[in-house]
């Protein structure tokens, strides 16, 4: 009788599971009694599943509920009802069914094929740690708690997606995240009703307040001494299974002027450094517009010496200044999309093909100018001295290329003042997004633009809420 009611739950579990050649089962007999083993053969450690609960359970004297959890030697045993059977198989536990008891026991042995944590390749540091997040959210949790030996170190869990069920997790500090955004970004996760979450990116849409926006709103990094920085400011970190990608809430603009080379080198550096990123930024987006709307429009205001080279240099293309402009900036941008997709051994030579056509074949042919060449090369280049914002950045970069072809110095001017305010009005969670400066937040102009000393920071930044204000006597 009992053998026969294992049977069928098992029986049960293998139908539900529509994965006939992935599931195994085992039932092991003794005595009066019986133990039934449901898994998934390509998540689990053959090896512990061998050692760590099938010899246990052999050589255990009674097949009891009670005894079998202290013979098992494998830590992590817990007891499940039936309906929750089939969510723990697919997350890689041995459920065991036990005659004579209503109750499952399910015991976790994952184990899948893992890439080891190395230097990510978006965030490499010349002094600093090199451990970057990896797909695994067990090792990506590992590497923040490694950093954090105090229990206020909330890891909080959800599941999202209807069929992929993806583990997400939210860390943060306890008594120093506000609760109302953790609540918010809770909320917000698990309203979220799609399919599948494949990657961390997927749900950044549902996590911002503004999604129609053009602008990042959600801070994203890969490796775990930034987000354990921004832990400790207050911030939320979003963790997603399968993603070596972090997300972190709430988000400024200027968190991308900051690196985490900044604090591991001089404060005074790290300012010059920083201004760099800043300057880069304008230089990316505006100087191709300012450069077509001084060509078209006010050509009274270029030196004249600079006029001449640019006359004698332009002489005899068969396009207009604006044309030439998207022109050439349309096959820096194919260039690039081919680079990024090509195999490594391919992308080089195409980058020198790309090069020498752009640089010496095309001014040669007569097809575009020099110093049309120079000014979006400078612009493209300038993009990844923030790469996070790379993206958005190439968009602004074309509008601006746009207005000034347009509308001349006063369309980018008064497209530049409109961007700022816009900017300026934007808020995650309770955050002014151009904090400190739109609106003035004195105590973080310590790591602003120009930073000040690690040791003089002593209060968390206040561009956003959190509860314990004071980071160091």
């Amino acid at each position: 009788m009992f053998l026969s009611d294992v049977k069928s739950k098992i029986d049960f579990f293998k139908k539900q599971l529509n994965s006939p050649s992935d599931v195994g089962t085992r039932i092991i007999q003794k005595d009066n009694s019986c133990v039934g083993l449901v898994y998934l053969k390509s998540m689990v450690d053959n090896a512990l599943f061998v050692d760590g609960i099938c010899k246990p359970i052999i050589h255990c004297k009674n097949l009891s509920f009670n005894n079998l959890i202290s013979c098992i030697s494998v830590s992590e045993v817990t007891q499940i009802e039936n309906n929750q059977a089939l969510n723990k198989i697919l997350q890689g536990n041995v459920v065991l069914i036990i005659s004579g008891e209503e109750k499952l026991l399910a015991v976790d042995i994952l184990k899948y094929p893992a890439r080891v944590p190395s230097e990510p390749p978006t965030s490499s540091v010349i002094q600093g740690p090199r451990e970057g997040f990896t797909e695994d959210i067990k090792t990506n949790i590992t590497l923040i708690r490694r950093r954090f030996y105090n229990k206020n170190l909330v890891l909080k869990d959800l599941f999202v997606g209807r069929y992929s069920n993806t583990r997400i997790t939210l860390a943060y500090l306890n008594g120093v995240a506000d609760d109302k955004v953790v609540k918010d970004i809770t909320d917000r996760l698990n309203k979220i009703d799609v399919d599948g979450i494949i990657d961390s990116y997927y749900i950044i849409k549902y996590l911002e307040k503004h999604p129609k926006s053009l602008f990042k709103q959600v801070g994203s990094m890969e490796k775990p001494d930034i987000i354990a920085g921004k832990i400790l400011e207050g911030r939320v970190a979003i963790i997603v299974d399968g993603s070596p990608i972090v997300l972190t809430l709430p988000f400024l603009f200027f968190e991308e002027v900051q690196s985490s080379n900044d604090y591991y080198n001089s404060y005074i550096y790290s300012s010059f450094i920083r201004i760099v990123r800043l300057l880069g930024i304008m230089i990316s987006v505006v100087i191709p517009g300012i450069y077509i709307a001084l060509r078209i429009y006010h050509q009274n205001v270029i030196p004249i010496k600079f006029l001449i080279t640019i006359t004698n240099t332009t002489k005899g293309l068969p396009f207009t200044p604006f044309l030439e402009m998207l022109f050439i900036s349309l096959l820096f941008q194919i260039l690039y999309e081919v680079s990024v997709r090509l195999p490594s051994y391919l992308g080089l030579a195409t980058s020198i093909v790309g090069a020498l056509i752009l640089g010496d074949t095309g001014v040669k042919a007569g097809l575009i100018s020099p110093p049309g060449v120079i000014i979006v090369a400078l612009a493209k280049i300038a993009l990844y001295t923030v790469p996070e914002q790379a993206y958005q950045l190439t968009i602004l970069q074309w509008l601006f290329l746009f207005v000034g072809g347009s509308m001349g110095l006063l369309g980018i001017v008064g497209f530049l003042v409109y961007l700022v305010v816009y900017l300026a009005s934007l808020d995650s969670y309770g955050a002014p997004y151009l904090a400190p400066y739109a609106p003035r937040v004195y105590n973080d102009l310590e790591d602003g633009v120009f930073m000040e000393p690690t040791n003089n920071m002593k209060y968390r930044p206040q561009s956003f809420k959190n509860k314990n204000k004071k980071r160091q006597k």
